[in-house]
């Protein structure tokens, strides 16, 4: 009842027009979720980003030098329509978009996130003054997620976000990597802490464009002994 009663008084809103989604128990309108960019092949091998020729296995940024993640996978393009659902869901405090999100995630990634069996999946952190802005890591909603419904512990704070830095989207792709170099560090006492050694995990988070922000967690994964470092995101840029 209690449910029913806060259907009628907040109806659930599509993640992409925020429109009231009909029929009922719906999370996203039919007409929206069928003009979504699903990635398809063919894709980067590495970071899942689109090709334009099959007979390639990675994207340009792939192809300029190796990366200390071993690879990762993305649900849609991060076109117009995505860049309006995930910046609600990441700063106007759209919560409620994960849940649409995550059952994406789990529908098309499920098997393959089973089948790797990460020994904890990792959420990438937010430096402590966007926490406070905004009252919550969106990355770490996402893997709570995928985790209740996989049954894989979720160490949300076993990277540290220990320095400000500038928007990425400011900066070009080489400013980035800079920008990221030594923005996280390893919460030692919680890698000590965990039930069982940890030599695989699953980085999770909203956007890969350049896949600065993914390789700079890597890095220090397996800096600290994390021997495979694989990530999954909702969105993915163009590798043309």
């Amino acid at each position: 009842m209690l449910h029913a009663i806060l259907d009628i008084i907040y109806p659930a809103r599509c993640p992409i027009c925020e429109e009231i989604v009909l029929p009922k128990g719906m999370r996203v309108c039919s007409a929206c979720k069928e003009k979504l960019k699903y990635i398809i092949e063919p894709r980067c091998f590495r970071c899942s980003k689109p090709i334009e020729q099959e007979e390639e296995e990675y994207c340009r940024d792939c192809q300029r030098g190796p990366h200390h993640f071993d690879q990762g996978y993305a649900v849609w393009i991060y076109d117009e329509a995505m860049k309006r659902s995930v910046a609600g869901f990441k700063y106007r405090g759209k919560r409620e978009y994960a849940k649409f999100y995550t059952e994406e995630v789990l529908r098309i990634y499920g098997t393959w996130i089973k089948r790797l069996a990460p020994d904890a999946l990792v959420p990438i952190p937010i430096h402590s003054s966007k926490y406070a802005e905004r009252g919550y890591n969106q990355a770490d909603i996402l893997a709570c997620g995928i985790g209740k419904e996989l049954g894989l512990p979720v160490l949300s704070n076993l990277l540290i976000r220990c320095r400000k830095t500038l928007p990425q989207k400011t900066l070009s792709d080489k400013e980035r990597f800079q920008n990221l170099k030594t923005a996280f560090e390893m919460n030692k006492k919680r890698l000590n802490s965990f039930q069982k050694q940890i030599s695989k995990v699953l980085l999770v988070d909203d956007i890969y464009t350049t896949g600065s922000t993914i390789e700079a967690c890597a890095q220090v994964l397996k800096s600290h002994g994390i021997k495979e470092v694989y990530f999954i995101v909702l969105c993915i840029g163009k590798g043309f």
